[in-house]
């Protein structure tokens, strides 16, 4: 008893340590407050409330009716088919795009990481300049480039004696189409990640190969892509993401027949977001959402396995 006695004592005397460092320093707590309230208002508190969503059935006006496993017995049943062909469109864009933009990324930045290319800064800059600017517009510049009767692209293939292409009315044109537009937004935005990276790469390492008698391309492949391997996932990474949640970009280059034909290109962050606010299923969205988030990390961790693993 004396030492269960003499443990509370010195709880205790722990608890008022504790309160008076609080109330000597509560200045600085009320000054740090706002961070934390908006963060439990627009951050932990939405994330709780789709978990409780996510088990319930609510349109956004009657009362929230618990349905349990519901949600995502329907998602992986019949009724789940055009979340899961979202799925499948992600992955089709993720290989027609990410490998290509990902590739001309590095080899711009290698390019324009030498101060003997003229001109350099002002390529930099212009290769950037698509990345602030607005997606909504370029999407629909991109739909007048790419519309069947008078586009651009088809008066020019018109022109070289090929028929018109059918870019946003058949199905694998429309992933072209928007594959194009994405890689014409986000290529700059990589390229500038691939620098950052290249210029932390000594450029002795590389100079030293060459006096060994390696040529550029095999200096490249041996020093440089090895050395930017942790680069090259975390921008993998960020494209993984973001191919599952594009929408500016489908929104406004299909804003004629939303999805593209057949669905396309209808991505995940699309499809959760009419059946949010177009059907006003929100629970059966925030199911949707938790599904996503999970193949979005089984996807970041086999990457993280086979790009980020060490030799």
């Amino acid at each position: 008893m004396c030492a269960e006695a003499r443990a509370g004592t010195v709880l205790a005397e722990k608890k008022r340590s504790m309160w008076k460092e609080i109330r000597r320093n509560r200045w600085a707590y009320v000054f740090i407050s706002p961070f934390y309230i908006l963060f439990l208002v627009f951050g932990l508190g939405p994330f709780l409330f789709s978990i409780y969503m996510s088990f319930s059935k609510w349109d956004g006006l009657g009362p929230i009716e618990i349905v349990g496993l519901k949600n995502f017995q329907f998602l992986f049943g019949p009724g789940g088919r055009v979340f899961w062909e979202s799925i499948r469109n992600g992955i089709f864009l993720f290989v027609m795009y990410v490998p290509i933009m990902t590739f001309l990324a590095i080899v711009l930045a290698v390019i324009l990481n030498s101060a003997r290319v003229r001109g350099y800064r002002f390529f930099r800059t212009l290769l950037f300049a698509p990345y602030v600017t607005s997606m909504i517009a370029a999407g629909f510049v991109f739909q007048l480039l790419l519309v069947r009767d008078g586009g651009l692209f088809n008066i020019i293939l018109e022109a070289l004696g090929f028929a018109p292409v059918p870019w946003l009315d058949a199905e694998w044109p429309a992933r072209v189409s928007l594959c194009l537009l994405v890689i014409w937004g986000w290529l700059g935005y990589n390229m500038v990640i691939m620098l950052a990276g290249l210029q932390t790469i000594p450029r002795e390492l590389t100079e030293a190969a060459q006096i060994d008698g390696a040529s550029p391309v095999q200096a490249f492949f041996r020093i440089t892509i090895p050395l930017l391997r942790p680069v090259i996932l975390f921008s993998a990474v960020l494209s993984t993401a973001g191919t599952f949640a594009l929408f500016n970009e489908v929104m406004a280059l299909t804003s004629i027949n939303p999805g593209g034909p057949k669905d396309a290109v209808l991505t995940p962050f699309v499809h959760v977001y009419n059946v949010a606010f177009s059907d006003f299923r929100f629970g059966r969205a925030s199911a949707m959402s938790y599904v996503y988030a999970i193949l979005i990390l089984v996807l970041t961790l086999f990457q993280n396995r086979f790009i980020g693993q060490k030799d």
